[in-house]
């Protein structure tokens, strides 16, 4: 028998909420496991359990059993049933800092409600761990952490120190030896236990040291509770408790002295599994996941605090829930089923459609003081934007702003005039017309001429409009014409506030346009048709291959990749090469075939101009590519990975716009083409300006230096491609991303040569195709990560689209936040919809926020405080200035509570911030 107390015993169950079935069928099982739990814990009153620290779980089960919420909320209050801090176990890595917060956020304040949140930071099962996720933790007042996988091989005990970037540190309750099942063994043969027991001890005791408890994890992937278990950990002489029971026996203050310490993020495969091919596979969700979650922090919620009315609260909160919902660590990863892929992509457009309904409705205000025929536009960053913004505008005069100077425009397309002229009944034609709408558009005049009954149409309406009257004059008419008013597509230089807005019209009649100068380098004069145009050489021009800007110089070389070269001269050739190789991997790993063909050499290159400048300039790339169909499987074994890609090829055509704007030091491109393959990857290949041993890529609240290897150990091959979220740079150019992309430094040895050891090329991967959820015979994994189920949709086949920047740098990476700033928040355009003798309102500031290295992750309404959250993206200490329209302000945490106060001197803050802090502060009048 052990000695008293030597172990506890933590019961608990590990709930994928939906993974290798969806949501329903899983929620069908934890209703019966929780039935149970309920019914042990109030038969055998010694029993603990503890809920996976996930909310989710308890919500899930009380919208089936809403007559349970008392006893549940019993059991939490007794300590005897630990539940949350989190609403749902997340991927850390596939969702954004601010997703993480409110996940956090939503599951305390939830937990709350039924007796208390567990106060550790539980993360048993997520693939890796981010830098500043202790920051995060202390700053929502849990001084501890349980981790499983990730953790290096330099940690030989059962804790250490965790410390976030800005030397936050959290306690780490380590779960080595099985992970949060190391102890679900011990009594699964009532003969021998006593004899497990033993073995336990010894084991854990090389990790835990001679003194104190061990922690026995008694659970596993969606375990019920056994009877009688109290009366067998008794018979062992151990205890049973919670994990924060078990955790609490190292103080409230969250001690780390003389522990070991590990100093950022955590995805070392050196004793468990991290499964990096998540990041990639089912791209397009983590697409839409980037796209809805900047559509709801940085476009709905800012717009809505500063120039909303009652504030949106309840849409913006069914926005977050299906946000956090959507970042569980078997959701976003895009490891599951295709039934549970296809629920969190529809999770997901629901978010991004709530944030945009949100935006929408503040815009529609704003632009109800802006004149019909005029165009607002929203600048959706806390600093000054002067920018291009693509506008659809009316007539052909030139552009103003409010102050009546011309605004820079450069012509991009022309709408039809002639909608529709046929031989036509008038009667036929007239059941086209719905009140004033005809052909999606408003009837603003008609006449009958010659037998024929022309409709004058417009975007917006033109006063009261009677059909009766055409009706009585169309005797004799067998012609109908519909005539739009002349519309152009235009890309204008605006200068927009911070946070704010300003608006353009077309120039009312009588009115004088100088030719004059504009603020900034451009001149501009009269076009032939009325339009203003940049006439300087510091605008952009597009010549033959060539785009320049005076500050980016971009060239398409004869196998479509580019050369870019800076204004300061750092130059790289043969960029936005594709290559295509095989992959007969499952949705954890990639894998090549043992005998693999890399496809990276078009059999055909096409470029054509699509404009010249002065604004934007942009050419279209066309290259086709013969790319393998699929693996070469084994006749009557499809289910083993195949070792070879087939003969047959499909014909592949990728599509890449190469654009360039004025004062802009990046060249953007979106890249296009129609997946019709199988069981590959397909990677955009940037050749380094210098060689790098070193990549800094941005993820949350921090940017973190990785190397060109990774850790191994436990058997999983360590592929050192990781994620980055907004940013990755190395070498002296930057690759400014829509959505979190997987991206590895790699030789260029195929490609020309490398020194041995450094990386010459970053790879971002574009796409992953794979067949199955997991393998059971995986070339680069020793064992499954799941069943080996189809998952023939995880193919991707069909359409694929995406945008990205490239931007050469000199230097350090402090530049590239900033460009990335741009590049992710474009400017808004919102038709103007007020009366049309409007005068142009004047601009308007909303926030702003300066600083280097300073960049905003949040801005809303909270207890009728505007809450600010931002972060320092810097190594070194940094002042950040917040102006706006506010006379109080005070500190906050995580979870809203306030702190000291701060001082505000007319409408002004200074935030002193440490090396990559993260701080939140409440503004009041």
């Amino acid at each position: 028998m052990t000695s008293p107390h030597e172990i506890v015993v933590v019961p608990h169950t590990h709930w994928d909420r939906e993974w290798y079935e969806p949501f329903q069928r899983f929620r069908l099982r934890l209703v019966a496991l929780l039935d149970e739990v309920l019914d042990t814990m109030e038969r055998e009153p010694g029993y603990h359990f503890t809920l996976d620290g996930q909310l989710a779980c308890v919500d899930d089960y009380l919208e089936v059993r809403p007559e349970q919420r008392d006893r549940v909320a019993a059991l939490v209050e007794s300590g005897r049933l630990a539940v949350g801090p989190w609403q749902i176990l997340l991927d850390e890595f596939l969702c954004s800092g601010e997703n993480i917060i409110r996940n956090l956020e939503l599951g305390m304040d939830r937990a709350d409600k039924l007796g208390g949140a567990m106060p550790v930071g539980y993360l048993p099962d997520m693939f890796g761990h981010t830098a500043q996720m202790p920051q995060i933790l202390r700053k929502a007042g849990l001084l501890h952490a349980c981790v499983y996988r990730g953790v290096p091989s330099s940690v030989v005990t059962d804790a250490f120190a965790w410390v976030a970037p800005d030397g936050t540190a959290v306690r780490a309750q380590y779960l080595p030896i099985g992970g949060y099942g190391n102890g679900a063994h011990l009594f699964e043969d009532p003969a021998h236990t006593e004899e497990r027991a033993a073995v336990f001890t010894r084991r854990m005791r090389e990790w835990h040291g001679p003194d104190g408890a061990l922690l026995a994890m008694y659970g596993t992937d969606h375990s019920a509770p056994v009877r009688g278990l109290p009366g067998m950990v008794a018979a062992i002489g151990a205890r049973m408790d919670t994990l924060s029971g078990y955790i609490a026996a190292y103080g409230d203050g969250g001690s780390v002295e003389g522990l070991p310490s590990v100093q950022g993020e955590l995805r070392s495969h050196a004793r468990a599994n991290i499964l990096p091919g998540v990041i990639s596979v089912r791209a397009h969700v983590k697409q839409a996941m980037g796209r809805a979650e900047r559509m709801v922090e940085r476009y709905a919620e800012p717009l809505a605090t500063l120039w909303g009315e009652e504030w949106p609260g309840r849409f913006l909160d069914m926005a977050w829930w299906r946000l956090v919902d959507a970042s569980g660590h078997d959701s976003v990863t895009g490891c599951g089923v295709d039934e549970t892929a296809q629920q969190v992509a529809a999770r997901i457009a629901e978010a991004e459609h709530l944030g945009h309904a949100v935006r929408d409705m503040v815009t529609a205000r704003l632009a109800a003081a802006v004149p019909a025929g005029g165009v607002l536009v929203v600048n959706p960053t806390p600093a000054t934007r002067r920018g291009v913004v693509r506008l659809d505008v009316a007539g052909h005069d030139p552009l103003v702003d409010a102050t009546g100077a011309p605004v820079p425009v450069q012509p991009l397309e022309y709408a039809p005039t002639l909608l529709l002229d046929e031989e036509m009944d008038p009667a036929t034609a007239l059941t086209f017309v719905h009140g004033t709408e005809l052909y999606g558009q408003h009837i603003t005049g008609w006449s009958v001429e010659d037998g024929v009954l022309t409709f004058e149409v417009a975007r917006e309406p033109g006063g009261a409009f009677d059909v009766a009257e055409v009706r009585d004059a169309v005797e004799g008419v067998t012609r109908v014409r519909i005539v739009a008013e002349p519309r152009r597509t235009v890309a204008a230089l605006v200068e927009v506030p911070p946070l704010g807005h300003t608006s353009l019209r077309p120039a009312p009649a009588g009115h004088a346009t100088a030719a004059g100068p504009v603020a900034g380098p451009f001149a501009v004069r009269a076009a032939a048709n009325g339009s203003a145009l940049v006439g300087s050489s510091e605008g952009v021009r597009a010549d033959g291959r060539v785009l320049d800007n005076g500050l980016l110089r971009v060239e398409v070389a004869e196998d479509g990749t580019l050369t870019l070269t800076s204004a300061s001269g750092v130059t790289l050739t043969g960029a936005a090469r594709v290559v295509d190789g095989g992959d007969v991997g499952d949705s954890y790993n990639h894998a090549p075939p043992a005998h693999d063909r890399v496809v990276s050499v078009p059999e055909s290159v096409e470029v054509t101009p699509v404009c010249s400048g002065p604004l934007v300039a942009a050419l279209d790339v066309r290259r086709a590519y013969r790319w393998p169909a699929a693996g070469a499987g084994i006749e009557g074994t499809p289910a083993l990975p195949a070792p070879a890609r087939t003969d047959a090829t499909e014909e592949i055509v990728v599509d890449t716009r190469v654009e360039l704007r004025v004062g802009e030091p990046f060249a953007r491109l979106r890249v296009e083409f129609d997946n019709r393959c199988a069981d590959h990857r397909v990677r955009l290949h940037v050749p380094l300006p210098e060689p790098a041993s070193v990549s800094h890529a941005e993820g949350q609240f921090a940017v973190v230096t990785r190397g060109l290897t990774a850790e191994g150990g436990c058997g999983e091959e360590p592929l050192p491609t990781f994620p980055a979220s907004s940013w990755v740079a190395a070498g002296g150019v930057a690759a400014l991303l829509e959505h979190v992309t997987e991206y590895e430094l790699v030789d260029g040895c195929a490609w020309g040569g490398t020194p041995e050891g450094e990386g010459t090329e970053l790879a971002l991967t574009l796409l992953r195709s794979i067949g199955y959820l997991s393998r059971n015979r995986h070339a680069l994994r020793p064992e499954p990560a799941g069943p080996q189920l189809p998952t023939p949709a995880a193919q991707s086949r069909g359409p694929r689209s995406l945008t990205l920047a490239l931007m050469p740098y000199e230097g350090s990476w402090a530049a590239v936040p900033p460009a990335a700033e741009v590049f992710r928040h474009e400017l808004l355009p919102v038709p103007g919809t007020g009366d049309p003798s409007l005068d142009l309102p004047a601009a308007a500031p909303g926030l702003s926020v300066t600083g280097d290295g300073v960049v905003m992750s949040s801005l809303r309404v909270r207890d009728g405080w505007k809450e600010l959250r931002v972060v320092a993206l810097s190594p070194e200490p940094v002042e950040a200035e917040v102006r706006g329209s506010f006379g109080r302000a005070r500190h906050a945490d995580l979870r809203g509570r306030p702190g000291e106060p701060i001082p505000v001197a007319d409408g002004a803050l200074r935030l002193h911030l440490g090396p990559w802090e993260i701080a939140t502060v409440q503004l009041a009048d």
